[in-house]
């Protein structure tokens, strides 16, 4: 996980791993985002996707549990849970018995939420939980890690961008730098646009509308 290159092949190599770690028929990873609904990057096969969206339209679950409280959630047998009746009535029609959510989460923050999820009952005890938590602090900073690279490169690239974008503006308009900048800071907030995106579309069209 840590020599993957972005945080998709993370995630793709966690649950991966979690199926040969610890011997269940399904996984997937959802992980928190700034806009405040999970994202799901990954899971290993069309079974999990749907429970996942099944749960997250209701916001109601396992998964949002173990997201709001960073607390891991574990059902043995579907078949005997109260709690979510419509969606253990949905998981069981999958062919799922048991369910093993463990939170991903560093120093930092919360991460995601690795689900494990299996045919059999019984199938999560606690020599699977101790292996699932291992994987998950692993897991965790893997993904916070690729995370924030994959920011520092947005950024790095958004730099340029919006530096040449600068320059196009002082050889067409003789422009000095920090008059350059403020024309695309001011049309950035006039349109309500990303400043990268103001860039861009200069770079693009050799033009910025009303300059």
């Amino acid at each position: 996980m840590h020599d993957a290159s972005g945080v998709d092949e993370t995630v793709e190599a966690l649950v991966e791993f979690a199926l040969k770690a610890l011997n269940c028929e399904y996984a997937g990873v959802a992980l928190h985002t700034a806009g405040g609904r999970p994202d799901v990057p990954a899971v290993t096969d069309p079974a999990v996707a749907e429970i996942y969206r099944f749960q997250l339209a209701g916001d109601d679950g396992p998964l949002a549990e173990c997201m709001r409280d960073r607390a891991t959630v574990s059902i043995p047998d579907l078949v005997e849970e109260t709690r979510w009746p419509e969606w253990t009535k949905k998981v069981l029609e999958l062919g799922v018995r048991s369910v093993l959510d463990v939170p991903l989460w560093t120093g930092y923050g919360a991460v995601g939420v690795l689900g494990l999820y299996s045919r059999r009952p019984e199938a999560f005890g606690v020599d699977e939980e101790a292996i699932a938590h291992i994987l998950a602090r692993h897991a965790a900073v893997a993904v916070a890690t690729a995370r924030r690279e994959e920011n520092l490169m947005v950024a790095v690239d958004a730099r340029k961008l919006v530096g040449q974008a600068m320059g196009i503006l002082m050889e067409r308009y003789d422009l000095d730098s920090d008059r350059a900048f403020e024309v695309l800071r001011r049309y950035s907030q006039d349109t309500n646009t990303k400043l990268r995106e103001v860039a861009q579309q200069l770079i693009d069209s050799r033009r910025l509308p009303h300059v």
